[in-house]
């Protein structure tokens, strides 16, 4: 009896531990992409990578992208390397892939974000803590599709990934727009803004480790 009840004691730490293991991993995990990711200052880009002044006529001045230019042809190979591995800063199980392109975001919030239309049936709803987005409904063309992750970036220094929840019912047919939810948002720029003109390109999905509060159910 003596035997099983140690045997008993080392299984129960041994869960006990690994528990608690996972709890930690998924706080870590939740934390880390719930921040905006940057690159470091010696990084330069070309304009052709998809960076570019960009203005959307009803922001102010200071809501543009900055402008970064490539100085010789070994910066312009560096800037191409880096732009096409962003997140192995962050996550080598999450990588933007391929040129940024630009897009307008907004943020939504409250009942919007209730019945996301991707599942046809689910108990689950974002919050504004969660980073996911609905895209544009009608009319445009290779528009990312539900459950995509996306890396998005206001700058080379403030990028999140987002997933594809949701469809967009009032974003502007035809137009190229995400609707961010709140926590997505501000961590590209103020609320306040409102509605601003970035950049987005496609993105890996997590291959080991999930965060229901930040993504939604895998399937």
């Amino acid at each position: 009896m003596a035997i099983l009840y140690l045997l008993y004691l080392l299984f129960s730490l041994l869960f006990s531990a690994s528990a608690y293991s996972f709890s930690q991993t998924q706080a870590s995990v939740k934390t880390r992409y719930s921040q905006a990711h940057i690159l470091p200052d010696s990084y330069v880009f070309d304009p052709r990578d998809g960076w570019f002044s960009n203005n959307v006529t009803d922001l102010p001045s200071h809501a543009q992208i900055g402008n970064f230019s490539s100085r010789d042809d070994k910066n312009q190979k560096n800037a191409k390397g880096v732009a096409a591995s962003v997140s192995s800063l962050v996550n080598d199980r999450l990588k933007g892939l391929g040129l940024l392109l630009p897009v307008i975001i907004t943020w939504y919030t409250g009942f919007d974000l209730l019945n996301p239309s991707c599942w046809s049936k689910i108990a689950w709803a974002p919050t504004d803590h969660s980073f996911v987005c609905a895209v544009t409904q009608d009319g445009w063309e290779g528009r990312p599709r539900c459950f995509e992750f996306l890396e998005v970036c206001s700058s080379v220094k403030r990028c999140i990934f987002v997933r594809v929840v949701d469809t967009c019912a009032g974003c502007a047919r035809g137009s190229q727009h995400l609707d961010l939810t709140k926590g997505a948002f501000a961590q590209l720029a103020d609320l306040n803004e409102g509605k601003l003109k970035v950049h987005y390109r496609p993105a890996t999905k997590p291959e080991k480790y999930w965060s229901v509060d930040l993504w939604g159910p895998k399937n």
